[in-house]
């Protein structure tokens, strides 16, 4: 008897850590993904203003089914505490404002693009959140695995925070607008990347305790 309870209670735990990692590639892959449909499936300019700007074109599915995926797992997340399942939740209303409000296409932001940018800043500090101050919890005794998570955890948390506060600056008083280098594009990408990254360590990706 109780050997049949810890191997469902191993096997829900795998469920749940590929879970975790399915999170993290959603996060790496998605800005590829959706580069690779719009140029190969539907001819498109490979590179648009943002990555919330894909939803305007062949890809728009895509974008809004991977964000939906997010946002129920971070619906169903359950972490420590009561702190990670409120977080889990709060990401989870971000993500999907962010799916359905879109993006102004073009031109300046109306209203519900102000809503979009509004959920997309936030969803973006709550993941950064998430890598800080949440993954960084250890025990009195943390193992060296733990230690070297907490460093990746830490790392990813700034890329987040660095790429959320770069792109206003770059918006307000280097290039007004979205066009030319693709900036806002890539610096939500390294974003995401970060994401997938700090995701795929919690999951056992990287340096799993023995």
């Amino acid at each position: 008897m109780i050997m049949e309870l810890n191997e469902k209670y191993l096997r829900h735990t795998y469920s749940y850590l590929a879970l975790r990692k399915a999170v993290g590639w959603i996060g790496i892959l998605l800005p590829f993904i959706l580069m690779l449909g719009v140029f190969i499936i539907f001819k498109g300019e490979i590179i648009q203003k943002s990555i919330s700007h894909y939803y305007h074109t062949g890809m728009g599915n895509v974008f809004v089914g991977a964000l939906c995926a997010v946002a129920l797992f971070m619906f169903f997340y359950s972490g420590y505490d009561k702190w990670d399942d409120w977080a889990g939740n709060v990401a989870a209303i971000f993500a999907i404002g962010v799916a359905w409000f879109p993006t102004t296409e073009v031109g300046s932001s109306d209203l519900t693009g102000k809503i979009h940018l509004a959920f997309a800043t936030l969803f973006f500090l709550t993941l950064a959140i998430f890598s800080l101050l949440l993954f960084t919890r250890k025990g009195s005794n943390p193992t060296q695995q733990k230690l070297t998570r907490n460093r990746i955890y830490v790392i990813c948390g700034l890329i987040m925070i660095a790429c959320l506060v770069a792109i206003p600056i770059y918006l307000n008083f280097i290039q007004n607008d979205y066009h030319g280098s693709g900036f806002v594009f890539w610096a939500e990408t390294i974003a995401l990347v970060a994401f997938g990254v700090s995701w795929l360590t919690k999951g056992g990706t990287l340096y799993p305790d023995k």
